[in-house]
């Protein structure tokens, strides 16, 4: 049985805050999921993608993150991951 005291203490944890600054990596990772052809682009020409953006919308990503894209080789969507978490865990 999962008490109300146990569910609340899972939820402090600082994600919320991590989540708020990196909310167009989030943007640009949920569109690259859901749509092939644009993961396809973001992995073989991610400053056309991003540039393009997904459904007419633009990515609200900062500087250092397009930087951080654009400097990245990646060969798949989960590589693109492992080394955006590898570079900023440093």
């Amino acid at each position: 049985m999962i008490t109300s005291t146990m569910f609340n203490e899972n939820l402090h944890y600082k994600s919320d805050l991590q989540q708020e600054s990196h909310s167009g990596l989030n943007s640009v990772f949920a569109a690259a999921v859901v749509n092939r052809s644009f993961r396809e682009a973001l992995l073989r020409n991610p400053e056309a993608a991003l540039d393009q953006g997904y459904l007419g919308k633009g990515f609200s990503l900062s500087q250092k993150e397009t930087s951080l894209i654009l400097s990245l080789n990646a060969t798949s969507l989960a590589d693109l991951a492992r080394q955006i978490i590898s570079i900023s865990e440093k």
